[in-house]
């Protein structure tokens, strides 16, 4: 078997691109509101210098007072309304690459998972996200329209000629009150975004630590469609404090403007009274006042800007990663007559170099129980995890009803194989979902009863608050053996024609482990059940018994055949641990 190739292409990330792609005219409405902000910036100042003029010459200051005023207070809505727009677009754009990464994530071998960490992998997803988000805020619109602010405002300065700055501000008591509304509510609102992230990031934390079952039954459309939903309202709590935060700054720049007009007039007052002379002193004192932000948005964008292009980097790296490979190959409709439901022939497999499998060879007919036996660390587990190719074997060969596995289509493989890890991992969602992970067709719910029934959960969700539509996994949960059972009823849900069982009774009570018992041998007369068995019990009823230790096959048979040919056999059956577990009154 050979490891996954690499990436056919390289996936890098183009935001401006992307963001202005099915953007178009709202890209260009956020950039003409970003100009026209500061097209108005820029004239209040020869405005004001309007209007000390007017009061020197004691000439009528009526409209252009009002001119004044409205070109200030539409210039600072228009920059609210080109941040919230620009806002909107880039919190979007963050949407998709949000649902596009985990979607991928969910598609990446198991061993990669493990190697990249769910944490660091969650991180990716929630504060990579928004860091990745100031990439589109300041370098599309914030660092272009600062730099031609105060291109222009050194050039009219240069216009005036030399200057004395003399400043004296009364107040800004208007904006200060203003601003700490704002900041008030944007707080709570950002609170909100917080704890839409941390629900987000347990979501996607939860589906992680689920993914064999997810893998397993083929759900991983279904899941990212349903982390997309909490990603969605991420985006909204997220959109609602940025209409808020949005104002912050124009609010500040208008309240700036507000108290430098001031300053202005009752300098001109004092001109005209021969206190002060040169309105153009005063023009030039306002642009040099107004260089404080664009300057200060220039430093803080480009710092910004960098961390932004770092998480770009990061996302690019994890879009990047390989997935599992699902060859379009189209394996036979049917199995061949009397083909094996699961053969191994001479199959090594090591993990980080170290071997964990070595020349693994046996046969689980296509009906019947074949119970894996064996020390733990024997490979039991790891022979289930290449039948379902969460691993691929690095020698050997693995067929699968008949047809080498590698030319199974990884969904078509996956939909043959009903599996059930020693974890019984449940999805977080509600009793139904989990039953009907992955389903082909949703079952009614006089079925799931029947089959709840025959793990005796049928009364145990009954008395669940919502029944079969209750969420399970926060504050409602079910015992360990609880769980296990359900696990179960999913996988007798499945008509899927090869049964993967590891450890299926670990938690079961000598009740429920009989009952159990009666549904595997159901089963097994129409499929394949493949279980690791850690109970005696469970190995009396297998037609066939595969030893293993270290690594290999030591012998297959029959219980009764192998007490009495292999001295490990007896020795697994005679140990302290099987003692323990075996029932009162089996003989061995």
């Amino acid at each position: 078997m050979t490891r996954q190739p690499p990436p056919a292409h390289v996936r890098r990330l183009r935001l401006g691109a992307d963001l202005v792609r099915g953007n178009g005219l709202a890209v260009a409405l956020a950039v003409l509101l970003a100009l026209a902000s500061t097209a108005a910036t820029l004239s209040v100042p020869l405005l004001v210098k309007e209007l000390v003029e007017a009061l020197t010459g004691n000439a009528p200051i009526g409209v252009l007072l009002a001119v004044t005023s409205a070109v200030s207070i539409g210039g600072a809505f228009a920059g609210a309304a080109s941040a919230y727009g620009l806002t909107r677009l880039g919190e979007r754009l963050v949407l998709g690459l949000r649902t596009e990464a985990m979607e991928h994530t969910l598609r990446l071998p198991m061993r990669t998972v493990g190697e990249q960490g769910p944490g660091n992998l969650v991180a990716r997803i929630t504060s990579d996200a928004v860091l990745l988000r100031s990439v589109v805020d300041v370098g599309v619109v914030q660092l272009p329209v600062a730099g031609i602010t105060v291109l222009f405002s050194l050039v009219v300065m240069a216009l005036i000629d030399w200057v004395m700055v003399l400043i004296t501000i009364a107040s800004f008591a208007v904006a200060a009150v203003a601003i700490g509304v704002v900041m008030v509510r944007s707080r709570r609102g950002f609170v909100q975004v917080q704890e839409a992230t941390g629900q987000l990031a347990q979501r996607f934390t939860t589906a992680l630590t689920s993914l064999p079952t997810i893998k397993a039954y083929c759900a991983e459309a279904a899941t990212a469609a349903s982390l997309a939903e909490n990603a969605g309202a991420l985006t909204r709590k997220t959109l609602s404090a940025a209409r808020l935060q949005s104002l912050v700054m124009p609010v500040l720049g208008l309240g700036q403007e507000i108290a430098l007009v001031s300053i202005v007039i009752a300098g001109g007052a004092r001109m005209g009274a021969g206190a002060l002379s040169m309105s153009g002193f005063v023009a030039f004192l306002l642009y040099l006042l107004q260089l404080v932000g664009p300057v200060t948005t220039v430093v803080t964008g480009m710092s910004r800007l960098q961390v932004g292009l770092a998480a770009r980097s990061r996302f690019e790296d994890l879009l990047n990663i390989t997935q599992e490979r699902d060859d379009e190959v189209v394996a036979p409709p049917f199995p061949p007559a009397h083909a094996a439901a699961v053969e191994f022939t001479d199959v090594g497999f090591a993990y980080d170099g170290h071997p964990v499998l070595n020349g693994v060879t046996f046969s689980a007919p296509s009906r019947g129980v074949t119970a894996l036996v064996g020390h733990s660390g024997a490979g039991k587990s790891t022979v289930l995890g290449l039948v379902e190719r969460f691993n691929h074997a690095e020698r050997g060969a693995i067929r699968v009803l008949g047809s080498p596995i590698g030319d199974w289509p990884l969904r078509r493989l996956r939909g043959n194989l009903a599996y059930v890890d020693q974890g019984f991992t449940l999805v977080e969602g509600t009793v139904r979902d989990n039953l009907l992970l992955g389903a082909a067709s949703p079952a009614d719910d006089e079925t799931i009863m029947a089959t709840l029934d025959s793990v005796d959960l049928r009364q145990v969700v009954l008395d669940l608050p919502d029944g079969l539509d209750t969420v399970i996994g926060r504050g409602v949960d079910l015992s360990g053996g609880q769980r296990q059972r359900l696990a179960l009823a999913r996988a007798l849900l499945s008509d899927a024609a090869v049964m993967l069982l590891d450890e299926p009774t670990s938690q079961l009570d000598g009740i429920n482990e009989l009952r159990l018992r009666d549904v595997i041998d159901r089963l097994a007369r129409e499929r394949a059940v493949v279980v690791v068995a850690h109970r005696l019990s469970t190995i009396h009823q297998a037609d066939q018994v595969v030893v293993m230790d270290g690594g290999t096959v030591v012998d297959a048979g029959a219980h009764s055949d192998l007490m009495s040919r292999c001295e490990h056999y007896r020795q697994l059956v005679h140990s302290q641990q099987w003692h323990d577990l075996q029932p009162v009154g089996t003989a061995v």
